[in-house]
């Protein structure tokens, strides 16, 4: 459990700069109580989005990169042996309960399937997590609020979310931001000035529109801020794009010949 799980306590908020509306969705859903999904692409903001409401919303956060082997025992506790003793350890979305936090399930898809049935009871009007390990049933307090994440166009049809699930929560679908929204956030994360910030989004935003051609997925924001970080940092523009916006995007040594050459004709 502790490899995929991050907490956050309520504090300055984290820089992110809103695109739309998602902010005040946000805030309505915690204050009457519902469940959100967010949907987008890796790396367009979705974790920092969340970090920043619960700072904001005064919320610890808890955060869990789901993953293929991660069950509903690695949610809710399990017993284990402690001193020679056998004793509950909570997991994340249980602590989360108890405390009145945010559980932020990053990615849920990935997750096995018994996971679903555990958020159930959770997204509805009862607002209850059933324990059957120990025969407790948790009330989840106002200042709990479950919040999910999912890629709907970089999961198969053996990884989706049923509607009965999806149909659970209120949803926001996230992007990439606009040129004149993502400049600020490059320029402020890495410190590189806003000409060079401007060609690293012009050449991503290229990048991108090959998504579902020769690529599986678009450059992130995250990326970007990578290419820029080096950039500002002393290294060369051009190896700096190469190892931060060509080399995770592929593995095929004539799909990256053919990135490299788009972004020399990009930067002239």
């Amino acid at each position: 459990m502790d490899g995929t799980l991050h907490r956050i306590e309520g504090g300055t908020a984290p820089f992110y700069l809103p695109q739309a509306d998602e902010c005040d969705i946000f805030a309505a859903a915690f204050a009457h109580r519902l469940p959100l999904l967010l949907k987008g692409p890796t790396g367009c903001g979705k974790t920092r989005f969340v970090a920043h409401m619960a700072a904001r919303l005064g919320r610890p956060l808890y955060t869990v990169s789901c993953h293929d082997d991660l069950s509903a025992a690695d949610l809710i506790g399990r017993y284990l042996l402690k001193g020679g003793e056998t004793a509950w350890v909570d997991g994340p979305l249980t602590r989360a309960v108890r405390e009145g936090a945010i559980c932020y399930l990053d990615e849920v898809v990935e997750a096995r399937k018994d996971v679903a049935v555990v958020l159930h009871p959770l997204t509805d009007d009862r607002r209850i997590l059933p324990i059957d390990r120990t025969g407790e049933e948790l009330q989840a307090p106002a200042g709990f609020m479950l919040v999910a994440s999912y890629n709907p166009g970089y999961q198969n049809i053996l990884k989706t979310l049923k509607p009965s699930t999806r149909q659970r929560f209120l949803s926001i679908e996230f992007g990439f931001p606009p040129p004149e929204h993502e400049l600020p956030v490059v320029c402020g994360e890495s410190g590189l000035d806003e000409s060079r910030a401007a060609l690293l989004i012009r050449i991503a935003n290229k990048l991108r529109g090959l998504k579902g051609q020769d690529l599986e997925e678009g450059v992130s924001t995250r990326l970007v801020i990578y290419a820029a970080t080096l950039i500002a940092g002393g290294m060369n523009f051009d190896r700096a794009v190469e190892a931060a916006m060509i080399e995770p995007l592929t593995d095929d040594a004539e799909v990256k010949r053919g990135l490299a050459d788009l972004v020399t004709a990009l930067a002239g």
